[in-house]
């Protein structure tokens, strides 16, 4: 037993640390009821952590911060309340409640027994063997793991609480306050110890993507895509014990749980990452969309990694304002915030790319079915040939079925004009920072390489989407024209001139190039290409 000189039941919390005296009574087998051979102490910045035999008791440090407030016994209780109902959702039979500790005859009790002085969240010890960390340095996660974790946090997700008082938070007033408060209290935290210009270029890439983004956040709300979310998603509290158990979500603010959903999974994503899975990371993205059959988490997952990347570097740097254990834990959490800071600006680098998405295929492919669906998914803009053709040279003036192939509208000379604008116009966007689709045939090789040339120039990512479909299907489309007025001119009886004009796709990187079936479904399609696009690494970006 713990002697009773050091038993009094301090509450001296200065500087927002727990009393020594309770970390010590805590730290003793003896302080519990059950059966405990030792105890192991763990700490965060705003908990101490003990984990007892089969169980593990938390207690929240008395302290105030600009994001949370344990400051009284009675917030802290509140807290305490807060995280077992809202943990039991993804771990119902972890969180088992709020155990008091009191002071009775000057000693610490855990119980009943005199007037609460403290209040520990009293849960089931999980065996760390089962955790995600430990099974992915284990080589032991598989596909049919992933595939399992994709379904639990996809139907979470959908389970979770939306509506107006939480939409709000996914509006794009709130995740620019969130992001400029991290990047405060980084520079308050971190003063003399983060990188300034790595620290910058996050700063600039963030607020540029918020200020070109705006319908995309927009579009989240639509989609109520913001649910009542976890939060604090990462690898070490995710386990596969009994099902799967997710614990740790953050209860303590609102505005950091209450987001859209792609935020709370780039945190996992993020985590795994930086624990160095990045294949893995990429396998459940794909799980979870095809799940979900969300196809802007894509494109939102680079800028919330980057985001939450930024969190874990805060987080370092105020621990090691608060920490008390010596040299060696602010050097270890310094190593940490520096790897973090290198993660975000990695991330920054990749959602600050503008992308060339190239069109091509031949006429009746679906090329412009994509390219549309892509435009209005991505808003983003849309560059169509048959338009700069037609405005450039105006309307061909007969009837496209009885027009010449390759000749007046469609001559050479015209075409290498309409390309060439269709450049210009491009260039224009991927400069302002834009990404761009070119909707055009691409059948000859060089205006392919051309495409290619900007967007290396223009330090941006092409995509080449090549459309297909079976010959008779295109015939079919063709035909279908006929009694229509579509902008293109192309029918079937320039066919064949088309297919033999056509020159394969053998001139550019696989990496770029991807071949699409028009037959499939749109959201198939959407899907594909956006994961497609997410898997490509940065270029080389900021320096």
């Amino acid at each position: 037993m713990v002697s009773a000189s050091k038993q009094l039941c301090p509450t001296d919390q200065k500087g927002g640390n727990v009393p020594a005296a309770l970390v010590e009574a805590m730290s003793n087998p003896g302080f519990y009821p059950h059966p405990v051979a030792g105890v192991e102490h763990r700490e965060t910045h705003i908990s101490r952590v003990f984990l007892a035999g089969d169980f593990v008791y938390k207690i929240k440090k008395p302290i105030s911060l600009e994001f949370l407030d344990f400051s009284t016994l009675e917030k802290r209780y509140t807290c305490c309340l807060r995280e077992v109902s809202l943990n039991r959702r993804l771990a119902p039979d972890v969180y088992m409640g709020i155990v008091p500790i009191s002071c009775y005859r000057r000693r610490y009790r855990l119980g009943k027994t005199g007037s609460p002085v403290e209040f520990a969240v009293h849960m089931h010890r999980l065996s760390e063997d089962r955790s995600l960390l430990h099974l992915l340095r284990r080589k032991q996660i598989d596909e049919t793991i992933l595939e399992q974790l994709a379904r639990q946090l996809v139907d979470f997700y959908r389970r979770a609480s939306s509506g107006s008082h939480i939409n709000r938070f996914g509006s794009l007033e709130t995740i620019k306050q969130n992001c400029e408060e991290n990047f405060r209290q980084i520079q308050q935290f971190g003063r003399g110890r983060v990188d300034k210009h790595l620290l910058d270029i996050v700063v600039s890439a963030t607020r540029a993507y918020l200020d070109h983004h705006k319908e995309l956040f927009r579009s989240r709300i639509a989609e109520e895509r913001i649910r009542d979310c976890h939060g604090d998603l990462r690898c070490g509290h995710v386990y596969f014990e009994q099902g799967i158990q997710i614990i740790d979500c953050i209860e303590f603010n609102d505005r950091f749980r209450f987001s859209d959903s792609a935020c709370d999974l780039a945190f996992l994503i993020m985590d795994m990452e930086y624990e160095g899975f990045p294949d893995t990371a990429n396998s459940l993205v794909d799980a979870v969309a095809r799940y979900s059959g969300d196809s802007l988490l894509y494109v939102m997952l680079d800028f919330y990694k980057c985001y939450r990347a930024m969190v874990k570097s805060k987080v370092c740097y105020i621990t090691i304002q608060g920490s008390d254990r010596g040299d060696f834990l602010p050097k270890k959490l310094q190593r940490e915030a520096d790897k973090y800071l290198n993660l975000a600006y990695r991330y920054a680098v990749k959602f600050s790319s503008p992308t060339l998405w190239v069109m091509c295929g031949l006429p009746a492919s679906g090329k412009s079915t994509i390219a549309k669906s892509l435009s209005k998914r991505l808003g983003i803009h849309l560059l169509r040939s048959d338009a700069i053709r037609k405005e450039l040279f105006g309307p061909a003036g007969e009837n496209p079925k009885d027009m010449p192939f390759a000749r007046g509208l469609y001559s050479p000379g015209t075409s290498s004009l309409t390309y060439g604008k269709l450049m210009l116009t491009a260039q224009d966007l991927l400069e302002r920072g834009q990404s761009v689709i070119l909707d055009a045939t691409f059948s000859r090789r060089h205006h392919r390489r051309e495409a290619l040339k900007l967007a290396q120039t223009m330090d941006s990512q092409m995509i080449l989407v090549e459309a297909a479909a079976p010959a008779k299907i295109l015939k079919a489309r063709l035909k279908e024209r006929d009694s229509r007025s579509p902008l293109s001119d192309a029918r079937l009886t320039h066919f064949n001139h088309f297919v033999d004009a056509f020159e394969p796709v053998d001139d550019i990187p696989d990496d770029t190039h991807i071949l699409i079936d028009t037959t499939k479904p749109s959201d198939e399609m959407i899907l594909k290409l956006m994961a497609h696009r997410y898997h490509l690494p940065a270029r080389a970006g900021f320096s």
